[in-house]
């Protein structure tokens, strides 16, 4: 950290309990603090920026109000935790995060007892808080649970099935919606804050229930008060909804008003059964360029902390596997008008901005919903049209009862752009792409593929697109190898492999992002490289024909191997009645953690030099074996 900025308050925190010992008075300043430091560290390793510079004053209420770790505090998707983890003792390895052994960039369980839930997806903090709640409960213990939720992860199913159970049960917890894009209300003001403090304070709460037990006797009566005392608060606070799930709805207040969430959030806690406080905060507050661009300073590379100019130029080689996307997409609405773009929220990630600038009427963002998405583009399909649902692999995890029940049950021509397959780095276990090759080749009707350079994937969408059936491109974040992309280039013959490369002694079958490694790591083999291009339907006769010519098969993806592509071609050898020696690289069975691809990919054994060696010590061990056979008969 620079020394030119003075952080006295907070190097006096080490745990939330020192945060409680400052007078009240002195929370503003530390809020000031906290944010110049968050800008500072984020600015140095990159990261999430945005939602934490707009949380600061909430985390510093939560643990100042709260006993923390003995009450639970549940963080919804873990891009607004930076200020937590903060304040839970993490400060001095702010500088690690999202490096490889470093901090996470998310909640985590086993990083610290503070993190009650590790998360990563959206819309699961009050599902997981309701069940902690229930625990206490259930353990006779007065422990407060908190769940903290942002106006997007709002937008997904989960959230509303966990407030309407939570709503019917008397149990005691709280919702804090952190709506940071006006998108609910926009009337926060003095009032907003007066009448939150109001109807959160023990008159009222003992008003209303006094009420309630005295009028329950005379039920026309009772109704009619309750049904009053809700459009009373309706006519001045939008919480009917929440209201009406069962929650005693608290806001709109301005959610960088420290002294009054303080005052609200004690209040709240002293009140019984499921309570739900509504705060309206400004993304990227503090720092002007986080606020001015929002969403570009929502995730971030490493940054200058006083202009906000990004440190590091922005790459200059080819065009990224989603830019291919982004542009094939257009390029085939414009020659195609039943195509539509669909996207769970990730309109820029999933390189849909110039889709939806350039056709907004069949541009569909149905926010955090993957699986509303997934039905969405089963619909549209029905009715003649082209969907093209464009998803994260990890996020598809989401929606896959749809993809099986609703798309390929009926065989629907959905098509699915699956990108950040594989690692992804920086991110995590809970957004690398690990598991769709093995969670896809098992449905049935569905063809999938897996590009090996830029021209490729191109290709495979244009084959994907006129494909009669469900179909689905797997490709990973990033660039490719470089391959120039040809755009009057002829669509696949579906099943049908490439050799690359010609050897005797081992074939090496590469799916996908595994075919450049393969190549590199032939280099001093005696090996045929093929680029399977599909792994469904596989080219089962180039198998064969392989598994009888070469003395071992190699399958390489980047993919668990349980279930994955080298489980499809030992399948393809096994009904066959072929024995051939197989060696099957991928993702181990464990989950891999955050750090640079390059990284990741080598620890996985999944570069050129770790694929050459795993295949260089098979076949050492397959000439020991011989030769003590031989040994042995003589």
């Amino acid at each position: 950290m620079p020394t030119h900025a003075p952080f006295q308050l907070l190097e006096s925190i080490d745990v939330p309990a020192d945060l409680r010992q400052i007078p009240e008075g002195e929370l503003p300043r530390l809020a000031g603090e906290l944010r110049e430091f968050l800008i500072h560290s984020v600015g140095k390793t990159g990261g999430h920026l945005a939602a934490g510079l707009g949380m600061v004053e909430t985390s510093i209420a939560l643990h100042y109000v709260y006993d923390t770790p003995e009450d639970r505090l549940v963080w919804d998707v873990g891009h607004q935790s930076y200020p937590h983890k903060i304040l839970t003792g993490r400060r001095a390895r702010m500088d690690t995060m999202r490096l490889r052994e470093g901090l996470s960039g998310f909640p985590r369980r086993t990083e610290s007892p503070f993190d009650t839930f590790g998360v990563g997806h959206s819309s699961t903090s009050v599902s997981a808080a309701l069940g902690m709640a229930l625990a206490a409960r259930q353990a006779g213990s007065d422990r407060k649970v908190v769940a903290i939720i942002g106006d997007g992860a709002l937008t997904a199913g989960m959230a509303f099935e966990g407030l309407n159970h939570a709503g019917s049960l008397d149990v005691d917890m709280l919702v804090i919606l952190n709506d940071n894009d006006m998108s609910i209300s926009p009337n926060v003001g003095g009032m907003s804050n007066y009448l939150a403090r109001v109807l959160s304070g023990p008159i009222f709460s003992t008003f209303r229930e006094g009420s309630k037990k005295a009028l329950r006797n005379m039920p026309s009566v009772w109704e009619l008060a309750r049904r009053a005392e809700e459009h009373m608060k309706g006519m001045i606070v939008p919480g009917t909804l929440f209201e009406e799930l069962g929650f005693n709805y608290i806001g709109p207040v301005d959610g960088h008003d420290l002294p009054n969430l303080v005052k609200t959030l004690r209040n709240l806690r002293a009140l019984p059964g499921p309570q739900f406080l509504h705060i309206v905060t400004r993304k990227g507050k503090g720092f002007p360029p986080a606020e001015d661009q929002p969403v570009t300073y929502h995730g971030v590379s490493a940054f200058d902390p006083r202009t906000g100019e990004f440190r590091q130029a922005k790459a200059t080689g080819g065009p990224t596997y989603t830019q291919i996307f982004s542009d094939w997409l257009c390029d085939a609405a414009a020659r195609e008008p039943r195509l539509v773009g669909i996207t769970p929220a990730m309109r820029e990630g999933s390189g849909l901005v110039q889709f939806s600038e350039r056709f907004p009427d069949r541009y569909f963002d149905v926010g955090i919903a993957e699986q509303h998405a997934v039905t969405l583009g089963a619909g549209l399909a029905c009715e003649g049209l082209a969907p093209v649902v464009a998803i994260y692999s990890t996020f598809l995890q989401r929606g896959y009862d749809q993809l099986i029940h609703d798309v390929a049950i009926q065989n629907l021509p959905v098509m699915f752009a699956i990108d950040r397959a594989g690692l992804v780095g920086a991110d995590g276990a809970t957004h690398a792409g690990s598991f769709d090759l093995s969670y896809l080749r098992c449905v049935p009707n569905l063809l999938v593929m897996a590009p090996a350079d830029e021209n490729e994937c191109r290709r495979m969408l244009d084959t994907a697109l006129i494909h009669d059936g469900p179909a689905a491109v797997r490709y990973p974040r990033g660039s490719g190898p470089g391959v120039p992309v040809n755009q009057a280039a002829a669509p696949l013959d579906i099943g049908i492999a490439e050799v690359r490369r010609r050897g005797r002694e081992v074939a090496v079958l590469a799916f996908g992002s595994m075919v450049a490694p393969a190549m590199e790591a032939a280099e001093g083999l005696d090996a045929t490289v093929v680029n399977m291009r599909f792994v469904k339907p596989l080219d089962e006769t180039l198998i064969l024909d392989l598994a009888a010519s070469h003395g071992l098969l190699v399958t390489v993806e980047e993919n668990v191997v349980a279930g994955g592509a080298g489980s499809a071609v030992g399948e393809v050898l096994a009904r066959a009645g072929v024995a051939c020696p197989m060696l099957q690289l991928g993702l181990p069975d464990h989950f891999v953690e955050h750090g640079k691809p390059s990284e990741l990919l080598a620890e996985c054994g999944l570069d050129g030099a770790g694929i050459g060696r795993a295949i260089a010590a098979r076949l050492a061990t397959r000439e020991q074996t011989a030769a003590r056979s031989v040994a042995g008969n003589t």
